[in-house]
């Protein structure tokens, strides 16, 4: 039988991983080898009591919990080392990804893709984690150059070169997406209905959505500096420009009062504009300062079911 990885990095989730964990193993278990890999991201909650008490009873069921709060991406990176999997399926801990949809993704990547997302039409979520999501979404459609017609999500199975691959990923902040892009282009989606959540609510707020948009806007992509430097053309063009304007005007009419409104006008968006690609610099300068520091994407404090020949990874 061919054997299916499920990666699950959990937040706040102990009214509904069980379930979830259990949905995945009975869904799979006629058809594929199944593993359960769940990363405790330094939940607030007792989600890790109840990965232990899971990983108890099953032991195809590994946990990992880490030494604080990393991030979803970071959490998923913490177990793609102990992935044994043919396919390797990345969901969510809420239950608005079901289990029953992962033999279509692994389907559709059996006719010849190499990665393959699920595609949620109608969102049960908020409007403003909807209107997040489209504008990530957007951004590294862009940036990133997406293939035409597909539309990515948390929710996706790849195979396991792509997660093999992954592993030599050192950046502290990943963004995995971004790293995919530079792995493969031969993705698809699938349509799939997106599910209530079980319990509880998104734990991402406007100051996650907006670190993960300048993770994939900066950390795979030297356009926004092109930007700025076109920007940069652009006004000193409007200025050069400008001030020939003035200086002719001036010397035709005399009369005419220097203006000091526009002045101060002009002055004022200048200076917006040069903070702005000076805080943009800063980012990639950041960037290259923490991957110089050999700062970890992830410490993982505690391990369950792991092989001894695992435990050093």
């Amino acid at each position: 039988m061919e054997k299916v990885s499920v990666v699950i990095p959990c937040y706040n989730s102990e009214k509904s991983i069980q379930a979830v964990v259990e949905n995945i193993l009975n869904t799979l278990r006629e058809n594929y080898e199944c593993q359960v890999i769940l990363v405790n991201d330094y939940s607030r909650d007792n989600v890790w009591s109840v990965i232990t008490e899971v990983c108890s009873c099953h032991e195809n069921v590994i946990g990992l919990s880490l030494a604080k709060n990393f991030g979803q991406q970071s959490a998923r990176m913490a177990a793609i080392e102990y992935v044994t999997g043919d396919y390797v399926v990345f969901m969510d801990d809420d239950g608005q990804h079901n289990a029953a949809d992962i033999p279509a993704l692994i389907e559709k990547l059996k006719i010849g893709y190499d990665i393959v997302y699920a595609y949620f039409q109608r969102k049960k979520e908020s409007g403003f984690r909807v209107w997040g999501s489209n504008i990530n979404r957007k951004m590294t459609d862009w940036v990133m150059g997406t293939p035409k017609n597909v539309h990515t999500s948390s929710f996706f199975v790849t195979r396991r070169f792509v997660v093999d691959k992954l592993k030599d990923y050192p950046n502290p902040s990943p963004y995995i997406f971004g790293y995919f892009m530079r792995i493969t282009r031969n993705i698809a989606d699938v349509p799939i209905e997106h599910h209530e959540r079980i319990y509880g609510k998104s734990g991402y707020t406007l100051k996650k959505l907006l670190g993960l948009w300048m993770e994939g806007f900066t950390g795979f992509s030297v356009i926004p500096l092109r930007i700025a430097s076109i920007v940069g053309c652009g006004m000193a063009v409007i200025g050069f420009l400008g001030g020939i304007y003035t200086v002719i005007h001036k010397l035709l009419e005399p009369a005419v009062a220097a203006g000091y409104t526009s002045l101060i006008a002009v002055m004022l968006f200048c200076c917006g504009m040069i903070m702005i690609m000076l805080g943009l610099l800063g980012e990639y300068v950041g960037r290259i300062f923490m991957n110089l520091n050999h700062l970890p994407q992830y410490v993982v404090k505690e391990r369950l079911n792991v092989e001894s020949d695992m435990e050093d990874k």
